[in-house]
């Protein structure tokens, strides 16, 4: 109750007066009270699907009104998976640069389920993702390429080779991303295409957690090419030539096909279907085309 009061501007007395009043017009009480500790009923949390139902259905109504008078502004809510956060808040400097007028928030999840169940709940207006949900009615365009790499510490054996078949990768353990992040079903499959069954040490949420383990000579890994732009130029991660890679999917602007979009949310969508290739480019191209040397040597 204190929280909600301060996030509402108001204390926490008037929060549960407001509550009170409701729980009277709806007839059943909304909150199970347990001394201090205050959870939801069963028929708060039957409310609590509504409740989001009827604000979902006011916003989409302002963002039709604010469509009609052409106007861009007010608050944006972009979800993401963690990988995107190496690029997306560079982009986003550029765009506010371009639309003073739009408050943005963004939401980064730990991974693409979790991005998933926040665009169905509607706590976030547009999302960047990877591959887009097949679970959930969207609208998807792809943006930009998104290579995947392998990842060793410098100085690995492996390092030094080109073109090295999967198999070589047999004796060497593997910190892999979660179960429901992007990056894993990306390496899942590669390995499934090659028929290769990888030593899995350890499974990490964290894209830095994994990259601080790759430097401590852990064990390999598999990330985005973006993920490691810093610690290759400072020489702390190495990419290892492995057939078959990089490894290339393509990044996605993604909503929900019934949300009508504000104006901010679709001035957002056309600056990264627009300018989210070109960014990137510029920032892989230099790594690729090293890679791409190194094979030729």
């Amino acid at each position: 109750m204190a929280r909600a009061a301060e996030s509402l501007h108001l204390t926490p007395p008037a929060i549960s007066m407001q509550i009170k009043e409701i729980e009277a017009q709806v007839g059943l009480p909304l909150f199970d009270r347990n001394g201090r500790s205050v959870t939801l009923s069963t028929a708060g949390e039957y409310f609590l699907v509504h409740a989001k139902r009827l604000l979902a259905a006011l916003k989409d109504a302002d963002h039709a009104m604010a469509r009609l008078k052409r106007v861009e502004r007010g608050m944006l809510t972009i979800g993401m998976v963690s990988t995107a956060k190496y690029f997306v808040p560079h982009l986003l400097a550029r765009f506010h640069t371009d639309h003073p007028g739009v408050d943005v928030r963004l939401r980064v999840t730990g991974n693409r389920e979790q991005l998933v169940a926040m665009m169905q709940a509607g706590d976030v207006d547009i999302s960047i993702m990877g591959r887009p949900p097949r679970e959930v009615a969207t609208r998807a365009e792809s943006f930009a390429a998104h290579p995947l790499v392998f990842i060793a510490p410098p100085g690995h054996p492996l390092g030094k080779l080109s073109d090295v078949p999967v198999s070589a990768l047999e004796s060497h353990p593997f910190i892999a991303r979660e179960h429901g992040s992007g990056t894993r079903m990306a390496m899942e499959g590669f390995f499934a295409e090659h028929r290769f069954e990888p030593r899995i040490a350890m499974e990490m949420s964290s894209n830095e957690t994994i990259k601080q383990a790759v430097m401590a000579g852990m064990g390999l890994s598999f990330l985005s090419l973006h993920t490691i732009g810093l610690e290759l130029k400072n020489e702390l991660l190495q990419v290892l030539d492995i057939t078959g890679t990089p490894l290339m999917r393509m990044w996605n602007v993604v909503h929900l096909g019934s949300k009508v979009l504000s104006p901010a949310a679709e001035a957002f969508r056309y600056f990264i279907i627009e300018h989210g290739e070109a960014h990137l480019v510029a920032h892989d191209t230099p790594i690729l085309a090293a890679m791409s040397r190194r094979r030729e040597s």
